[in-house]
């Protein structure tokens, strides 16, 4: 059942009534302040801590020789399966505190504890650091080029890992009998994820377990990573997660400053607390993007595409995080024929290492990018060789009778309706009836583009065997439903209840007795943390077969208060005659003395692989020529997210990710200085955000195909947002600006930048 109510967490959040981690405090705390790395490459031969320790309020400083002596591992990252020729990841270790060397600006080199922060960061002051300055290595092109300066033993060439996709020598005979031909180059700038809520970390050890609390997308991988660590049992690791202000992939996994308070509150067995600053975060918190994609397609006379291939560049930074590699390998190939059905495809892709922050998931974790790639590189291909750029999509899409579709690299999409998508966003755009709104704009001295992008992404398939939750059922028959999913402004506390209330038939009055638990630390429960666009279809499955299990597990019991040899169950009551109970009444009536068991506490399990959420974005900007400055007249969108639980959510949804794509296409850049390795970008005078009045107006509709890999029949769409507004606005912005000559333009298409291109352009 679809659902359009208004969000039960909103009025908590509005109100300033959350509780985020920062807002945490337990009795005995001690604050924690780092000290970073002010060099992006260096040995560090001294480091002198002297008169930290004797200032006041400190209690201790810490460095990599605490660490070691404590007998703590690497720092989690890299990818499980295989690279090209059957290659490992070459993975460095990566310290919580920096050893011999540091490896960017922002590095943590020591942690000091102190009774305030005040206290600390005069501490931090005070420590002296010598330092031996090496070359470094600003992006792949400089850590990769003949004679760069070795940045890790274990990765010559500053190469952390090369994979291939495909069938090279299919896509070569493809391009050898081609009539016809198309490249583009895409860049992917490297981006901070800037979220609302700043990272903050809060340890305390009792009887050799340890309790954190942190933001997180869930529980079940923190505490793992944890436990790579520090080698401790998981059962021994308790994560406390409460509200969380944004995370976009930055909330995945453990940082070496979450290690290194962890440390220092064991050592001194007292809580320990820190919460970042924000240029703290900008310098070493995990860097999104930082990519460049090369294409080619095939195409006979006819406009039918024989094959594609890629040629992928990664920049992960100084070390490999969980994703960072992945995305930069596996990530860009499992969907790099997009929506098309293209007979032979081949991907190949460098990941290297550079003297800057690591890089890892955010919004799309490398989905936005390759779909950026295909849709450019087709608007290119309609444009050089003189096609309509829809009906060169439409020739080529895999057609709804097709699926399920088995890619040429072996990738399977399980449902959709491609061209359905595209036709329902033509009609609302107004496609046909640009060319006089252009006309308009050109009266005015404006330059005015449509762009059109037919977009796929893979929703995350997750790394738990199973997706598990729970219900438990309280003395007063409330109802209480556990999963280890974990919001981060999704709004799963209302669309999870939702799924389990409208699966019971429950009326309002009794459905506002469900609340959702995510991330109890006392639950014990199998399951993904949120990511990938996979929450509502993995734990919301779980959850709609949860209510029949409810339902099974009461139904004996309503028989019994009934007095009848059968019950049938509807519109939340169950029946027998013209006798009935309601659900929740029932539990009241079952509800045990203190302590015991409720008899209708029971659990639900499901696994549920990848599915593939699709849709057709359209934009129209106009440009002013003489400033530079693009406007987003009109943006479009139209989804395919699967069986649509909650609109308002997926609304929500697509807006967030339309203008988090909408501001790496025409603001957001981290920006290192390729000399000094220094971050140009650390603080928002600097780092452009996207702006509420880039978005003029923004038309949100669904196209929806349930797939059948789930209880639930749905896809996702946390990021279908950000992956069809990149390739939408920056095949808008080529539109407008082509006519003046300009064909090529990269991200972010500030207006500097493009005053630039259009003064330099020759005019046909």
């Amino acid at each position: 059942m679809t659902r359009t109510t208004l969000r039960r967490e909103d009025a908590r959040l509005l109100s300033g009534s959350g509780h985020y981690t920062a807002d945490t405090n337990l009795p005995g705390q001690l604050h924690a302040v780092v000290l970073r790395a002010d060099r992006p490459h260096a040995a560090i031969t001294a480091i002198d801590t002297r008169q930290a320790l004797t200032m006041p309020g400190v209690h201790a400083v810490l460095t990599a020789a605490d660490v070691d002596a404590a007998g703590w591992h690497s720092m989690p990252g890299g990818v499980p399966f295989e690279g090209k020729g059957g290659q490992k990841i070459k993975k460095p270790f990566w310290p919580a505190l920096a050893r011999d060397r540091v490896h960017f600006v922002g590095q943590p080199v020591a942690l000091v504890v102190a009774d305030s922060v005040a206290q600390a960061q005069d501490a931090a002051e005070a420590i002296v650091m010598d330092y031996y300055d090496l070359p470094a290595a600003i992006g792949f092109a400089a850590a990769t080029r003949a004679g760069a300066p070795q940045l890790h033993a274990e990765a010559p060439g500053n190469i952390a890992f090369e994979f291939e996709s495909g069938d090279a020598v299919a896509v070569d005979a493809a391009f050898a009998r081609a009539s016809l031909r198309s490249k583009v180059t895409f860049d992917s700038q490297r981006v901070a994820g800037a979220p609302m809520e700043l990272r903050a970390f809060l340890a305390e050890w009792r009887d050799g377990a340890v309790t954190v609390h942190t933001p997180s997308q869930g529980m079940t991988g923190m505490r793992s990573h944890i436990a790579q660590v520090t080698g401790m049992a998981e059962s021994a690791i308790r994560v406390v997660t409460g509200d969380v202000g944004g995370s976009f992939g930055l909330r995945s996994h453990i940082y070496p400053e979450h290690i290194a308070v962890m440390l220092a509150a064991k050592l001194l067995a007292r809580p320990v607390k820190w919460v970042a600053m924000r240029s703290e975060l900008f310098l070493s918190e995990n860097h999104g993007r930082s990519l460049s994609l090369n294409g080619e397609i095939a195409l006979d006379k006819e406009g039918n595409f024989l094959a594609v291939r890629w040629n992928h560049h990664a920049d992960i930074g100084a070390y490999a995080t969980p994703f960072g590699t992945m995305i930069g390998s596996r990530s860009l190939c499992i969907t790099m024929g997009g929506v098309y059905r293209i007979a032979a495809m081949y991907g190949h892709c460098r990941v290297a290492y550079s003297n800057a922050a690591q890089v890892s998931s955010y919004r799309g974790a490398g989905r936005p990018d390759i779909a950026c790639a295909i849709e450019m590189l087709v608007d290119k291909a309609a444009h050089e060789h003189g096609f309509d750029p829809v009906e060169l999509r439409r020739r080529n899409m895999v057609p709804a009778e097709a699926m399920p579709y088995k890619t040429a690299n072996g990738t399977v999409y399980d449902c959709g309706e491609f061209a359905a998508v595209m036709d329902k966003a033509l009609g609302i755009a107004d496609w046909k009836g640009f060319a006089s709104r252009r006309k308009e704009s050109e009266q005015k001295g404006l330059l005015r583009g449509i762009g059109i992008a037919t977009f796929l992404e893979i929703s995350g398939a997750g790394w738990s065997p199973k997706d598990q939750v729970s219900a438990r059922f309280d003395g007063k028959g409330d109802m209480h439903v556990y999963a280890v999913s974990q919001s981060n402004g999704q709004g799963h506390e209302t669309t999870f209840t939702g799924i389990v209330t409208d699966a019971l038939a429950l009326a309002p009055a009794d459905a506002a007795r469900v609340s959702l638990h995510e991330g109890d630390p006392d639950t014990v429960l199998i399951g993904n943390g949120t990511g990938g666009s996979r929450s509502l279809y993995g734990a919301g499955s779980a959850l709609k077969l949860l209510a029949q299990k409810i339902i099974d597990t009461a139904t004996p019991h309503a028989a019994g208060t009934l007095g009848a040899a059968a019950v049938e169950y509807r519109d939340g009551r169950f029946h027998a005659g013209a006798n009935s109970i309601g659900l929740l009444e029932l539990a009241l009536r079952l509800a045990p003395a203190a302590g015991g068991i409720h008899p209708l506490n029971c659990g639900a399990e499901g696994t549920y692989g990848a599915t593939f959420p699709n849709g057709c974005h359209i934009a129209e900007v106009e440009i002013d020529p003489h400033t530079g400055v693009t406007d987003i007249l009109a943006y479009t969108t139209v989804d395919d997210v699967g069986a649509a639980i909650d609109h308002s959510s997926i609304e929500g949804q697509v807006h967030g990710g339309v203008m988090q794509g909408v501001g790496q296409v025409l603001g957001e850049e981290a920006v290192y200085d390729a000399q000094t390795g220094q971050l140009l970008t650390a603080s928002f005078l600097d780092y452009t955000m996207p702006r509420a009045d880039w978005m003029r107006t923004i038309r949100c509709d669904e196209h929806n195909v349930p797939t059948k890999t789930n209880a639930l029949g749905a896809k996702g769409v946390g990021e279908s947002g950000t992956s069809g507004s990149l390739p939408t606005v920056m095949n808008a912005i080529l539109n407008a600006v082509r006519p003046r000559g300009v064909s090529q333009i990269d991200m972010p298409v500030t207006p500097d930048k493009l005053w630039r291109a259009l003064g330099g352009a020759t005019r046909p």
